[in-house]
């Protein structure tokens, strides 16, 4: 974290084109005035800019994890792709991971998402937001946590946060910490720590058994079918998210959405009616981290033990009819 405060700014408010030296590697960055988000011309200068502010705080959840790079060169309105393979399209100096997806069979390298220079590249090439796995390379079958998507369908936000507060309340009585962020679209993540400890299926299967508790309590308006026209406009508790290569934006990230909405780490008590997805900008983020520092890090720090937490759950349950 940068010592002294906040960091200045990466690039000054007028070039073009500018190259700068970053962990000793030469950046040349392109067409700065273009503008990204032309509801608020927000420029692509912005976005770097935001992302060497943020970097500090934002790299430990991307370093040796594999990056989906989600492109949107045009900006917002413009088109998009995901580009997963790097395979002779990155510079040398950047750290690659062989990957044999099973999926479709073949070899791929992925980007990682290893320092400061790699992470200002990847938004050079107009990455809004950013997407690592749930894995790092270590153990690319093991995922640092186990994620709840909460989505809303045609619900109001309002329900999504009550789901969060119900989903909290649920993994407390199993004796898990959760933490909860905006995902910067419409909806909420909340985190479970793992420590790399269990397998995807095991972490799927985890997050399976509580959205469905979250159901029980919730049966009006949650719903855990897949299909969308299954869930007559029910919001949708995703726990699909835990699988081998599947990505979800990351901490601190920038989302391709009007306003430049951040998917921004939440303290539980700001989890409550009133919270809006536009609290939380590309201009005001940096503030706030600073005050608060960085509130997401127990995810990344020890895991819980899934068996104790499904033993103490059950253990409640009987107490409870008994």
């Amino acid at each position: 974290v940068p010592k002294g405060g906040k960091r200045k700014t990466l690039l000054n408010p007028t070039d073009e084109t500018q190259g700068r030296k970053v962990n000793g590697h030469d950046l040349k960055f392109t067409n700065l005035s273009k503008i990204y988000w032309p509801l608020e011309k927000i420029t692509k200068r912005d976005l770097i800019n935001y992302y060497y502010q943020v970097a500090p705080y934002m790299l430990p959840y991307l370093k040796n994890r594999p990056q989906s790079l989600n492109r949107h060169p045009g900006g917002i309105d413009g088109p998009s792709f995901y580009q997963k393979d790097v395979t002779g399209k990155v510079p040398d100096w950047m750290d690659t991971y062989l990957y044999h997806t099973s999926d479709s069979d073949e070899d791929k390298h992925f980007l990682l998402g290893n320092n400061e220079a790699t992470l200002l590249y990847m938004a050079g090439l107009g990455c809004i937001e950013i997407n690592p796995w749930s894995s790092t390379v270590k153990k690319p079958d093991h995922p640092t946590w186990c994620i709840i998507d909460l989505d809303p369908d045609k619900n109001s936000f309002n329900q999504v946060i009550e789901a969060a507060q119900v989903t909290k309340q649920i993994l407390d009585e199993m004796g898990v910490p959760c933490y909860c962020k905006t995902s910067g679209s419409t909806g909420l993540h909340i985190y479970i720590p793992l420590g790399a400890k269990y397998t995807y299926e095991q972490s799927k299967e985890f997050a399976r058994i509580v959205v469905t508790l979250v159901n029980r309590e919730l049966p009006k308006y949650t719903s855990l079918e897949r299909a969308v026209k299954d869930r007559k406009g029910k919001m949708y508790l995703d726990f699909l998210q835990n699988r081998s290569q599947a990505t979800i934006a990351a901490p601190y990230s920038v989302r391709p959405k009007p306003g430049a909405t951040v998917s921004m780490p939440l303290e539980w008590d700001e989890v409550k009616k009133g919270l809006k997805m536009k609290d939380f900008t590309i201009f005001n983020a940096i503030e706030r981290i600073e005050s608060l520092g960085d509130i997401f890090k127990p995810v990344l720090e020890k895991g819980i033990d899934l068996k104790k937490a499904i033993k103490k759950f059950t253990d409640n349950q009987q107490e409870e009819n008994e």
